[in-house]
């Protein structure tokens, strides 16, 4: 079964398509060669993850899922939250957004903070969403080099090692991208 996922980013598509696997074989926008920016205007993963499913599936008539991803640190009032992925600017890198994080919690002693992934899944009928949400707390300094993103300050509770740390595996395991993949894929083997 293909599916279009509405992202460029290889680093998604890699933990997506493992956990996946057969008989779903997935298509990117980069696959289809849709170059057009899709926006992310609003204020909840929810809304984005929806609007960027909506604009793929209804541009190609097939089913598309999309997702939105967001780090929530509650001592800063839940920033970096939806704008995670520009943190630090629009054209931000991941250092410079993870740089921006820790000089934000310098000198907090509270540094809990959750990853929350929201897959919006549009068929050609329905919409349906996906959670997939991990606790944990932000290292003071970036450790290891695996993952992307926020991946190499959050450390997930139970754990000592960060998500640049941890095996792949483990990451998917227990990540947020991991838990909303894994509730997409039931529900479409139960289609």
């Amino acid at each position: 079964m293909d599916l279009i996922f509405a992202t460029h980013n290889p680093n998604k598509v890699s933990e997506v398509q493992k956990q996946l696997g057969e008989p779903f074989k997935i298509l990117t926008l980069t696959d289809l060669n849709y170059q057009t920016e899709i926006p992310e205007p609003f204020e909840t993963l929810e809304e984005n993850a929806l609007n960027k499913a909506n604009i793929i599936s209804e541009t190609f008539k097939k089913t598309c899922f999309s997702d939105d991803t967001g780090l929530f640190v509650p001592s800063l009032g839940g920033a970096p939250g939806v704008y995670s992925a520009r943190y630090a600017g629009p054209k931000a890198s991941a250092e410079d957004n993870t740089k921006k994080l820790l000089a934000a919690l310098d000198g907090n002693k509270d540094r809990r903070a959750y990853f929350k992934t929201i897959i919006s899944l549009k068929t050609l009928e329905s919409s349906y969403f996906f959670e997939g949400v991990v606790w944990g707390v932000i290292a003071e300094n970036p450790k290891g080099t695996g993952g992307f993103g926020y991946d190499p300050v959050f450390v997930p509770n139970g754990y000592q090692q960060s998500f640049g740390e941890l095996s792949p595996k483990i990451k998917q395991h227990i990540g947020h991208r991991g838990k909303a993949i894994t509730a997409l894929t039931n529900f479409l083997k139960g289609l």
